[in-house]
């Protein structure tokens, strides 16, 4: 093996650039990616960032109207975030937090536990959210043992929802072509319905109504399978796959109801949701619940350095505190100390630059240039809030009629990944569960950058319905 001869900052010549994307191509093994893709085509290489645009290695801008992967808060190229890594990097790279401690992931933890709802004040470090998502389950599957009633184990989760790719949050995630090459799978883990009142199966013409009954479900399901062997409820604030389905008024408190009176714990999967993703710090807050646990990740650092948490509720920490009692778990890198710098450093940014209230001010004027593309036959509906959007996209508008699999193929992965791409927009098209278009732009964004984005996906999806 040779080392690579491409340097990070180089300008790419476009022999250079055919190299890289062969190297790519033969030694990358890219995530969630059909790797056949790219066996008669160049993969697309992102080398730079800056504010809320991307470039490649041909120099081509592209607006982020993904925030990367719901991440990219702050926006790319902050340098305070870059200093702040290498100024901890320089004191002190790595030390781990097993019986020990260090200052920045001390102070990362007060940060957090001031700044999460009710008695949320005990952070246990992850480098993920799928990290995350697991020690909450192994945390409550302890929880209740040491609080007399082992048999307590299994989860309710929603369909279509995504929580993780470890063996035990890939349970508890409920798209069923994320699964079935790794069953068996850990066992214990059952769905309810998901809040997408455009597809309501009940209540189709009452949003609250429909709430109400999608909540309810999850009581069905806790006295189907034993009230004595259920220990979490793991909801997205808002859920992300299937195309950013919001709750319904009343939808949580109805669910705080329903998990107060059967002992079972409500997790809050805030991985995407929370960092000012819909304006609060914490989704929860927006919604007026206050959970158990909430699992955060992405925004954290705005994906300038890897790290996730599960921020605990003091009544779950209290059987730990006591004689011999631990909790067996825990990563190399959970709190790492650069990752913790990076955090804190984003969190003053956010603050500096009044996010949180960016987004709660903007997020009508992004929902309204986005509806603008009802007006497409294509577009069936526009969903999500803050600064996280879905537009699922239908083949006919007045009955709500999907596309088959075949369709959504050609559609989907045969032109608008592409298409939207090279129009200068990087999004996601998604078809775990019917076929939508996925938006949550760097919170800095605002009216320019939601006209660029409607403008684009005008003049694509216009294009595109000659593709059905």
């Amino acid at each position: 093996m040779t080392a690579s001869s491409f340097e990070p900052d180089t300008r790419y010549d476009s022999e250079q650039a055919e190299r890289l994307s062969a190297a790519a191509r033969d030694h990358l093994w890219m995530h969630f990616t059909r790797l056949s893709s790219y066996q008669d085509s160049p993969v697309p290489i992102i080398e730079r960032g800056e504010g809320a645009y991307i470039y490649d290695i041909q120099g081509r801008r592209y607006l982020d109207g993904l925030s990367g992967l719901f991440t990219v808060q702050v926006g790319h190229g902050r340098r305070e975030l870059a200093e702040a890594a290498s100024r901890q990097a320089s004191q002190l790279a790595y030390f781990p937090i097993w019986s020990y401690a260090h200052p920045k992931a001390i102070q990362l933890a007060e940060r957090l536990a001031a700044g999460a709802p009710g008695d949320l004040n005990r952070v246990f470090f992850t480098t993920g959210g799928g990290e995350a998502v697991e020690t909450a389950w192994k945390l409550a599957k302890q929880y209740f043992k040491l609080t007399g009633k082992p048999e307590k184990h299994k989860v309710i989760s929603r369909y279509v929802a995504y929580h993780g790719t470890p063996q035990g949050a890939l349970s508890i995630t409920g798209i069923p072509s994320a699964k079935t090459m790794f069953e068996p799978l850990v066992p214990g883990a059952h769905k309810v319905p998901n809040t997408n009142f455009y597809r309501a199966p009940v209540y189709g013409d009452d949003l609250k109504m429909f709430g109400r009954w999608a909540a309810d479900q999850i009581e069905a399901a806790i006295v189907m399978e034993g009230p004595e062997s259920v220990a979490a409820v793991f909801l997205e604030p808002v859920q992300n796959s299937g195309g950013c389905f919001p709750p319904p008024p009343g939808y949580f408190q109805r669910v705080r109801e329903i998990c107060d009176a059967y002992d079972v714990l409500l997790v809050s999967d805030e991985t995407i949701c929370a960092f000012g993703r819909l304006g609060p710090m914490f989704a929860c807050e927006k919604f007026d619940y206050v959970p158990d646990m909430i699992i955060c990740a992405k925004g954290m650092t705005s994906g300038y350095s890897p790290i996730g948490a599960c921020i605990v509720s003091e009544r779950l920490v209290e059987p730990f505190l006591q004689g011999t009692t631990y909790f067996p778990h825990g990563y190399t890198f959970g709190g790492h100390p650069v990752s913790s710098a990076v955090a804190l450093a984003n969190l003053d940014i956010f603050e500096a630059e009044g996010l949180n209230q960016r987004v709660l001010d903007n997020e009508n004027a992004f929902r309204t240039t986005l509806e603008k593309l009802l007006d497409l036959p294509i577009v069936g509906d526009v969903r999500g809030d803050g600064y996280f959007y879905g537009i699922e996209l239908v083949k006919d508008k007045a009955t709500k009629e999907t596309f088959n699999d075949d369709e959504a193929e050609r559609l989907l992965r045969g032109f608008l990944s592409k298409a939207l791409f090279e129009a200068g927009l990087y999004c996601r098209a998604d078809d775990r569960g019917d076929p939508v278009i996925q938006l949550a732009p760097p919170l800095i964004c605002g009216q320019p950058e939601f006209d660029e984005m409607e403008q684009i996906l005008r003049a694509v999806l216009t294009e595109g319905m000659k593709h059905i």
